[in-house]
């Protein structure tokens, strides 16, 4: 697995993670709360030590699970558990059509380099997205125009050829549906989740526990996508993106055929407080430009009031970024969905998202 976030619940599975994510202050407040952290982790700072952990893997005669595109040459598809290419076309935003009942698909269009300032005019509100196979996310990969507002392409405009031109649409409800396909090759729902989205709509977190229920039919949908992927290889956790909008359309957004910040947050609360599982919860990131370490000691006093877990974390201190930056990914949990949010609203607060 090529992530820092599984390095949570990981336990005795090898993991090729970042050494960012394996901060020794990060580690142990980690034990400390009980949850089953990976106990075989297997570090890289920069691209040589990736290739040299995977290359190493693959001689002990691990079985990747890779959770972003690799090259074959790195990887042979016989030693992952599901192939890059698979990996890649299930996540390429362009895809979505191919999976998805056109009853349940937003308006969208796919278009070239040359295409897309005529598909997405200025007087007009629309959503771009990246169509690749390569490796993507963290809400880089979207931008969102609303009409007549100055229009500021993202940089994988440079370096793409091919977008998703999606309708701009408005929405009542937000979900992400955390679904599992085990080795039986069968998709089951994990849990349903709400998504937190700010004023310029990019994620900003989830709602977890108590939570609005999606209609039965926009979730039988998702339980159906899911089999889809599992019934051509895929193998793991995934996220679905769906939403009701506000004249009742039920529409998919995204397909997020990984590991994502939906899935640590409830497998951590399963190992350690399984009896909160259905009370309300958010997850919330901060971000600092230094490091994790000082981040670490100005939430310190927040854990000891209880009611906060930490699930992820990076430093890129301990790699070879020139940019310092730390994040902790951490779930508020209560029993009063408003203080949990206020709690939630504080601790952005400090540390800003």
């Amino acid at each position: 697995m090529v992530s820092a976030r599984p390095i949570t619940v990981a336990a005795d599975t090898p993991v090729i993670c970042s050494a960012g994510g394996t901060d020794p202050d990060l580690l142990a407040h980690l034990r400390d709360s009980g949850l089953p952290v990976g106990t075989d982790l297997r570090e890289f700072r920069n691209e040589r030590e990736f290739t040299a952990r995977v290359t190493e893997a693959i001689s002990d005669g691990l079985l990747m699970s890779m959770e972003y595109p690799q090259s074959t040459t790195l990887c042979p598809d016989e030693r992952a558990l599901k192939s890059a290419q698979l990996v890649g076309y299930l996540n390429n935003k362009a895809s979505i059509t191919t999976l998805v009942d056109p009853r349940f698909q937003a308006h969208r269009s796919v278009v070239t380099r040359g295409q897309l300032a005529e598909a997405a005019p200025s007087e007009k509100s629309w959503v771009l997205k990246a169509a690749t196979n390569d490796a993507h996310g963290g809400s880089l990969d979207v931008y969102l125009h609303r009409a007549h507002e100055p229009i500021t392409l993202p940089a994988f405009t440079d370096v793409l050829d091919e977008f998703v031109v999606e309708e701009y649409l408005r929405i009542l409800r937000n979900w992400g549906l955390q679904f599992y396909v085990g080795v039986d090759g069968r998709a089951r729902l994990l849990a349903v989740t709400e998504q937190r989205i700010d004023a310029i709509g990019v994620y900003a977190g989830g709602r977890f526990g108590a939570v609005t229920t999606p209609p039965a039919e926009l979730l039988a949908e998702c339980l159906a996508i899911t089999q889809r992927a599992a019934d051509v290889g895929y193998r793991g956790l995934c996220s679905l993106d769906c939403a009701q909008t506000q004249d009742g359309q039920q529409v998919v957004l995204d397909l997020n055929f990984r590991i994502t910040s939906g899935s640590i947050p409830l497998l951590a609360m399963q190992s350690v407080h399984p009896d909160a599982l259905d009370r309300p919860a958010e997850s919330v990131k901060l971000t600092v430009a230094g490091a994790l370490t000082d981040l670490l000691a100005e939430i310190r006093p927040a854990l000891a009031a209880g009611g906060l877990l930490i699930v992820a974390g990076h430093d890129t201190g301990h790699t070879d970024n020139p940019i310092r930056r730390s994040t902790l990914q951490l779930l508020v949990f209560g029993d009063d969905p408003d203080e949990v949010a206020a709690r939630r609203r504080t601790l952005e607060g400090k540390a800003g998202r």
